[in-house]
């Protein structure tokens, strides 16, 4: 018999706090840490969820280039977005942390320190990519080039980003630096390395033998190429301002290289988590008795079942006991991709279905059915439109919310509101198969979330949904009730029906409530009974309402999709992508000469210009065109109105480098004083685009 371990540590992979995540990751590794989460919560199991934002490495300052700003504004913008879309979707983190965190910063380093003190790093002087043009020492993601394996010119120096697969610089085609588009030399330098080859004995023995049977078996199989083909030893510290310093003072210029220090932001995370709640954070790391379970994309399997395991064992931690890595979730027959834009962000799918006046919670919950319905667990699945509609319309409402609404309607129409007695004499088999359906369905589940078969699980749910419709549509109580005039036993019959069928929609809400717990709690608000209802031990039992209890009047749990709004949404994504954006031209229309009359530099001299740094930007009631921004000019911050609101999203212009006519006169618009005005370039397609310093600039700095 198998014993429950002590405690419970789950991770979702950190999250690259250099834009939004769209579905597909919450598909891999969130929304099923989720349901794992909730489920060893409902059975009171000592459990922590930790994640946060992964805010260091070369996509950090590269974003920022793109958007014109510094690399703190881009982390405060993504990690606060990606904290709030997380919780939209009711992820239900412990804490969600940050790795520019101090803490973050000292638990990285005190790692580094404990290997290197103990010999466990070695240095080596090598030869790296060098860009002579900036005087830069290149990180893996400013080199590109052409893909070895697939021919794509779409690779850079750490992955292939058309056929997924990890790279070394040293392995591109023709490389060359994104910085300044140079052929880069090869250089000298000296870093820190990993060698994991002095520990292929033990992670053959505890991958390859030890979790060959319990382990997903495309884990298995990557780890297992991986170590056949040798394992080298991975730098850990790189050539880089951006990051955490290397703690040695021989290292000066160097910070610690991302891979490294991300993954230790779970334990840095976990001590957030003790110190918020006055708990130790120690027997999460140390003790043997807690299993740890990684949940992560399939891009992410080396690090936590190669590379982190074997810093984890040098340094006296634990190791994980799994790591159900999903595969990827493709969108409408290709594959998601952030830089071509064919994606579906979470924000976008909050924006158009939560935050919509149609919307509310329930579309969390039908987002979260879907993605389980279509996870990824074993191969590649797709997302489509269609797919989501039908889902939503013929499971969760036809099915699901259709089995609950009759329940309801019926038992307030035929039992005056109340949950019924049963009487066990009238027990016919109908009843004892239902009941028999009920008990048996709490250890399926159970034991196919346990196995991280979330799929599996949610698909007994659904069905014993299923088996209650059949049950009541065998039963037919409204029939039953047109004869009460002249036989009026038959209110016993239409009770004990009713009363299962009660019994039933109970359950249902236990055993939904990992997956879809915002329809758990509406069912339990219908019901008129506490969450505490929804600990896993009650799930089997038929005496989850009490005979004689008034149930509050039905709520539709779930509304239909209609095909509107799925044409919309697959127009929408196919009007947004771009093919080739890295090597996309765009051919410039000659503006028309239309220059306004002459002015002397004296007048010119009036206009004060200066930078600015957009903080915070939100739609004006009401006006479909303006903007209310509150922009940091560096000696003051001012609420400034702009009419581009027809060409940008709030969230996507935070942090973003302006220039301001900063002594323009104020002006009332809306009922808000604009203090100010941005100024804007407009193309011949009538687009409209920042005017930006060429570079990040403090802001206040005068334009002349």
């Amino acid at each position: 018999m198998n014993i429950a371990p002590k405690r419970y540590l789950i991770t979702s992979a950190l999250p690259y706090a250099n834009g939004l995540k769209h579905v597909g990751h919450l598909a891999g590794a969130y929304i099923p840490a989720d349901i794992y989460t909730r489920y060893l919560r409902a059975q009171k199991r000592d459990v922590v969820f930790v994640c946060g934002s992964d805010e260091h490495g070369t996509a950090i300052p590269i974003q920022a280039m793109k958007e014109g700003t510094t690399p703190q504004a881009i982390i405060d913008k993504y990690h606060q977005a990606m904290k709030e879309d997380f919780a939209d979707l009711q992820i239900s983190f412990d804490v969600y942390h940050r790795t520019s965190d101090p803490l973050h910063h000292e638990t990285s380093q005190e790692f580094f320190t404990y290997l290197h003190e103990r010999g466990e790093l070695e240095t080596k002087e090598t030869e790296q990519y060098f860009d002579e043009g900036s005087q830069t020492f290149l990180a893996d993601r400013y080199i590109k080039g052409t893909c070895p394996h697939c021919k794509s010119d779409r690779a850079f120096g750490d992955q292939c980003e058309s056929c997924g697969t990890a790279l070394s610089p040293d392995e591109l085609i023709n490389p060359m630096s994104t910085i300044s588009g140079q052929i880069p030399i090869k250089k000298k330098t000296t870093h820190w390395y990993l060698p994991l080859g002095r520990h292929e004995d033990f992670l053959r023995q505890w991958i390859l033998e030890d979790h060959k049977n319990d382990w997903r078996a495309s884990v298995v199989g990557q780890c297992k190429s991986w170590i056949d083909g040798g394992l080298q030893s991975r730098a850990v510290t790189r050539d880089l301002e951006w990051g955490i310093k290397v703690p040695l003072p021989e290292a000066d210029g160097k910070v610690l290289y991302v891979w490294f220090d991300a993954p230790i932001g779970y334990i840095s995370a976990t001590k957030q988590w003790a110190i918020d709640h006055n708990k130790d954070w120690k027997p999460y790391w140390y003790d043997q008795d807690t299993q740890l379970v990684h949940f992560v994309g399939k891009d992410n399997i080396v690090f936590h079942c190669i590379i982190f395991p074997v810093m984890l064992k040098l340094h006296g931690n634990i190791i994980p006991a799994n790591v159900p890595a999903n595969e990827f979730l493709n969108l409408e027959g290709d594959k998601m991709s952030t830089s071509r834009n064919w994606k579906l962000d979470m924000r976008d799918y909050i924006n158009d279905f939560v935050k919509k006046e149609n919307g509310g919670e329930q579309c969390v919950d039908m987002l979260r059915y879907y993605l389980t319905q279509i996870a990824p667990e074993s191969k590649d699945s797709e997302f489509t439109w269609k797919g989501f509609q039908d889902a939503v319309n013929s499971e969760l409402v036809s099915i699901f919310g259709n089995y609950i609404n009759r329940t309801f309607v019926l038992m307030h129409k035929l039992c005056g509101g109340k949950v019924p007695k049963f009487s066990i004499e009238l027990e016919d088999d109908k009843d004892r198969q239902l009941v028999k359906d009920i008990a048996d369905i709490k250890n399926r589940v159970g034991q196919s979330l346990e196995q991280y078969k979330f799929r599996e699980a949610m698909f007994d749910v659904i069905d014993l949904a299923r088996k209650g419709n059949k049950y009541m549509q065998e039963k037919e109580p409204w029939i039953v009730a047109k004869s009460l005039a002249e036989n009026p036993a038959a209110q016993q019959q239409i009770d004990n029906c009713l009363h299962h069928c009660l019994q039933l929609t109970a359950n249902l809400a236990v055993l939904i409530n990992p997956f879809l717990p915002v329809t758990a709690r509406k069912i339990c608000h219908m019901m008129k009974v506490v969450d505490k209802v929804l600990d896993w031990e009650n799930a089997g039992s038929m005496k989850l309402l009490s005979v004689g209890y008034t149930l509050r009047e039905p709520q539709l749990l779930f509304r239909k999709i209609d095909d509107e709004e799925i044409a919309f949404q697959i127009e929408k994504l196919k009007s947004g992508v771009m093919e080739k954006p890295q090597e996309q031209s765009v051919a410039v229309q000659a503006p028309e000469k239309d220059i306004k009359s002459e002015i002397v530099f004296d007048d010119f001299a009036k206009i004060d210009l200066r930078t600015g740094v957009i903080l915070s930007a939100q739609k004006v009631p009401k006006a479909d065109k303006l903007l209310q921004l509150e922009v940091d000019l560096g000696f003051e911050k001012r609420t400034i109105l702009s009419g581009i609101a027809m060409h940008f999203q709030p969230e996507e212009i935070i942090g973003k480098q302006v220039v301001v006519v900063a002594n323009l006169a104020p002006r009332m618009m809306r009922g808000v004083e604009s203090n100010g005005m941005i100024l804007m370039a407009e193309d011949a397609a009538g687009k409209l685009h920042f005017v930006q310093p060429d570079g990040v600039v403090a802001p206040g700095a005068k334009v002349s």
